[in-house]
């Protein structure tokens, strides 16, 4: 089955391109459509704050990005008389040592992320502080999460694009507000086993749809900590799909294939796995990535070379439309609009009709 995305220049939506997805023959993919479908004809509201990620030429660049977290921050402080964040992020703060000069600066972010934890609580676990938000709080709770890997992804993407421009790593990251959260199955995780951490150009992979580190992200930010039980209290397994889904822009990273830095790495995790008493075959410890289609790279761009690949779509980083075996739906706001953030707000109240947004 095919999924038709079609793209346009946010400073000038006449200009559009698209591309067409080929879902995979599985069960995952299978319900994966059914899901999508579900989303779109119910009108839900695709996220376009956090959609674009690694693209290292956009106009939400650090300046804007750091800007919008000290608005959700004030948001926050405003709200709660026994919660502050007393921190404000610049791009001076955000970046720092990371492996080279001009990464992320761990310590920061690791902060900010913390705040959005202990603020939000987990999908199943929702913390007190999120049950007495009120909704123009919840979304700013949501936007420090959503801003922070935001923020990485850009530091990261313009320390390549100035050192290796090949390992640029752009993605697309396509959610919904309040998406439907259904019970990922065994026969799901397999997929797990049979393509860990592998990730090609323009594969799509299912979204993780919960909050939480995976054991690779604390091995690989954190330094390979010996797993005590305070390690592990943020560490979470997959529990759920939907019919969100990741698009991977950037070029082919496999085990065993030419980067070995990746093969060097994927091999110290399984160590440090082996050495911690888990089993990286195990599929239940959600190591890697889902995946279920494939762009058709050539038919859509009228090539498969990555960096010009970037180049058209660095031009029209905002979704207009999504297409699936006659189910579609229009996205017509964008996040330049100053109505779109209200648009989100508004979509979190429980009983909300979107559709008579228009």
């Amino acid at each position: 089955m095919t999924i038709k995305i079609v793209l346009r220049n946010p400073l000038n939506y006449n200009d559009q391109v698209d591309y067409v997805i080929n879902s995979f023959d599985h069960e995952l993919s299978r319900d994966w459509i059914r899901a999508l479908k579900g989303l779109l004809q119910s009108g839900s509201l695709l996220e376009k704050n956090y959609c674009f990620m690694g693209f290292p030429n956009t106009a939400r660049n650090l300046d804007y990005l750091c800007n919008e977290i000290n608005l959700a921050v004030k948001q926050v402080n405003s709200f709660f008389t026994d919660y502050r964040i007393e921190e404000t992020f610049t791009p001076d703060n955000v970046v720092g040592y990371d492996y080279a000069e001009h990464g992320i600066n761990h310590t920061t972010m690791n902060i900010l992320h913390n705040h959005f934890e202990r603020l939000q609580g987990t999908v199943w676990g929702l913390s007190d502080y999120y049950r007495r938000a009120d909704h123009d709080t919840k979304y700013a709770i949501r936007q420090l999460n959503n801003l922070c890997h935001e923020v990485e992804n850009l530091i990261l993407s313009q320390r390549k694009q100035a050192t290796a421009p090949f390992w640029v790593r752009p993605s697309q990251i396509t959610t919904f507000i309040n998406s439907t959260r259904l019970d990922l199955k065994d026969s799901h995780r397999e997929l797990f086993a049979t393509n860990g951490y592998d990730r090609v150009l323009g594969g799509v992979y299912m979204h993780w749809t919960q909050i939480g580190k995976t054991l690779f992200e604390v091995f690989r930010d954190e330094h390979a900590p010996e797993l005590t039980d305070t390690v592990c209290e943020a560490i979470t397994e997959l529990k759920y799909y939907s019919g969100e889904f990741d698009v991977e822009w950037g070029n082919d990273v496999v085990y065993g294939g030419k980067q070995p830095w990746h093969n060097i790495e994927q091999d110290q995790f399984r160590q440090w796995l082996t050495a911690n008493n888990k089993d990286y075959k195990d599929p239940k410890l959600s190591l890697g990535y889902l995946p279920i289609g494939q762009v058709e790279l050539r038919s859509s761009f009228g090539t498969t070379d990555g960096q010009t690949i970037w180049d058209i779509l660095g031009e029209h980083l905002d979704i207009y439309s999504i297409e699936v075996d006659g189910v579609g739906n229009k996205f017509k706001y964008c996040w330049t609009d100053t109505a779109y953030k209200q648009m989100q707000i508004d979509m979190m109240k429980p009983g909300y009709d979107y559709s008579s947004r228009g």
